[in-house]
């Protein structure tokens, strides 16, 4: 006979501290970014000096933690100032990667190559962050260029801005050309998922331009007689000309770009600062309204209220999106002291931002930077992710304009369980057919019923979505429940369109005996627990030195009890965290 102890965990939370059971959906398609900056080591590698082994165990942690706290998508910061983080034939190894322009990793290996595995194994997808012109960040104080490096090959196109900054002369067609042969060659050679620039176009003041390309505009201005409209033109020009050869290249390729939050002071009306329109030449609607992007990213690094109003600025970039895709960019980085001297952002700020999105039909955010989820506090802002707004995993969003076929459905769905707890669920990946995208990767889906499941409709809630990958097997620990587990898988192609569902499978959680286990006197640690009050959601952390079912209940403090969280759930040996949802209380 199987014996079982019974575990009762209890904890108190106030009556005032439950959410109310109105709580937000979450979307099963919403685009979850953030960016790993590169330049001067903020993001990866956060040193000059790691080796190889340490710079590939950095990102790989990395890249894992933004995949548990539910980012979908990277921009991954491969080029910052005509440099590589790669290997290339055009431009040199940065600086920023090994301290010596143009020096490779040693022993070798191909950061771009390695990031992009590391994502595409989480189901994430990678887009490679270019920063088109700038060359040189700081003239009076930087480092020594390789003679491979664009200053150093063609000082003719460098324009220099107050002995502080130099930048690829956006003028000068055979220099946009340059910028556009290097993006084509990383779209030819690896297996992004998307290009992504910046908001560096023509320089920000203390820096902004001023007469040193009069002499370009006299020579390519042609019939333009405003230098301003000229220069605007120039970067539309580039923003085309790299869609158009891009897409010759690899036509699924997503595109897009992060300008400054502000197109035009007054625009909307009660907002005021910086002109991107007029002070760094970047007319984004434009390049919205001809269909060259895929998504705009605008970086609203601003709290609601007040002259950045981001409760202004965000529905207003919506409403000129030509029915492209607007991600907003989020100055996470705002939220935490180590990353910036001004006024914090309240712990709120950002979780109100993403729930202001959701209600506006603004379909994703990006977060700058990834340290400020992986590394810093940042307000408890990962743990809001993880507990609440990102709880359920997400697809990105599918273009409409983009490939619609679905791709083949994946067959011979099987289970083996591999520890007293875990199961693995594998399926064999299906190869296309004739019309047939590819998949690119795969979302898996789990379902507790007593009765058979219908896949097709149990795929529609994103609470039945267990997570998404880019392999063909995934573990899991179902526990004990009253109901089976029903598991089954759809392909996802590069717009993220499902296959049908694949026929299911379906296992009973699993009880370990433990006669003749000598068990301790106490076979569990619980942890205070302190809700975070601005999340629906908590996470409730628990140690157990023996293997043993758990029962595991929420209770107010007249004793009631709200809800079961585990109930005879096995657990084995180990750490163990639980999230509990008080919109289901």
């Amino acid at each position: 006979m199987t014996r079982s102890i019974l575990l009762s965990a209890l904890v108190i939370v106030a009556l005032v501290g439950v959410p109310d059971g109105n709580a937000q959906p979450l979307p099963k398609h919403e685009f979850r970014g953030a960016w790993i900056a590169t330049v001067v080591n903020l993001d990866w590698p956060v040193s000059r000096s790691l080796s190889t082994s340490q710079q590939q165990a950095a990102l790989v942690r990395q890249i894992d933690e933004l995949h548990q706290a539910g980012v979908n998508a990277i921009f991954f910061q491969i080029r910052s100032e005509s440099d590589a983080m790669y290997e290339s034939s055009i431009e040199p190894w940065s600086y920023w990667l090994t301290g010596e322009s143009g020096k490779a990793p040693n022993p070798f290996y191909d950061p771009l190559t390695f990031a992009i595995q590391e994502a595409h194994r989480r189901g994430m997808e990678l887009h490679a962050w270019f920063n088109p012109f700038r060359a040189n960040r700081n003239v009076s104080g930087g480092y020594t260029f390789d003679p491979m490096h664009v200053t150093v090959q063609h000082p003719e196109w460098m324009l220099y801005l107050n002995n502080s900054i130099g930048i690829v002369n956006p003028g000068i067609p055979a220099a946009r050309q340059y910028v556009i042969d290097v993006i084509v060659d990383v779209v030819t050679r690896y297996d992004i998922d998307g290009v992504h620039f910046d908001d560096y176009f023509y320089p920000y003041p203390p820096n902004q331009i001023g007469s040193q390309d009069a002499e370009t505009f006299n020579t390519y201005g042609g019939a333009f007689t405003s230098i301003a409209d000229w220069r605007r033109d120039n970067i539309n020009i580039f923003v085309r000309e790299v869609h158009e050869q891009i897409s010759a290249v690899k036509l699924d390729m997503k595109y897009g770009i992060s300008p400054f939050g502000i197109w035009r002071n007054g625009t909307p009306p009660g907002i005021t600062g910086l002109d991107a329109y007029n002070v760094i030449y970047a007319d984004a609607p434009t390049w919205m309204a001809n269909g060259w992007i895929d998504y705009l990213v605008p970086q609203l690094y601003w709290a609601f209220g007040g002259s950045q109003d981001y409760g202004k600025l965000a529905p207003w970039w919506m409403s000129v999106n030509s029915g492209r895709h607007v991600y907003p960019g989020h100055g996470l980085y705002r939220s935490e002291r180590s990353t910036f001297s001004g006024t914090l952002f309240s712990a709120s700020e950002i979780p109100r931002q993403v729930r202001f999105n959701r209600t506006n039909g603004i379909p994703g955010s990006v977060f700058f930077r990834a340290r400020n989820i992986t590394d810093f506090q940042s307000k408890g802002f990962a743990d809001s992710l993880k507990s609440d707004l990102y709880r359920y995993p997400a697809l990105t969003p599918s273009f409409p304009w983009s490939e619609q076929l679905q791709p083949g459905v994946p067959y011979n769905v099987a289970t083996t369980w591999v520890s007293d707890v875990e199961v693995e669920v594998s399926w064999d990946i299906p190869f296309p057919q004739e019309f047939e995208p590819e998949a690119r990767r795969f979302a898996v889906y789990r379902v507790r019923s007593a009765g058979a499941p219908d896949p097709a409709s149990a795929m529609q809630d994103p609470a039945n979505l267990l997570t998404v990958t880019g392999e063909a097997t995934v573990v899991d620990a179902p526990g004990v429940a009253p109901e089976p587990y029903h598991y089954f898988v759809a392909a996802v192609n590069v717009n993220s369109v499902e296959s049908d569902p694949s026929d299911y499978v379906t296992v009973d959680g699993r009880a370990v005996p433990i006669e003749n286990v000598d068990l301790p006197a106490s076979l569990f640690a619980l942890s205070q627990n302190f809700p975070n009050p601005f999340n629906d959601a908590t996470e409730i952390r628990f140690n157990m030195v023996a293997a043993a079912p758990v029962r595991l209940a929420i209770v107010d403090l007249l004793g009631r009890e709200l809800a079961v969280l585990l109930d005879d759930a096995w657990y084995a040996t180990g750490a163990y965290a639980v999230e509990w949802d008080g919109t289901d209380a």
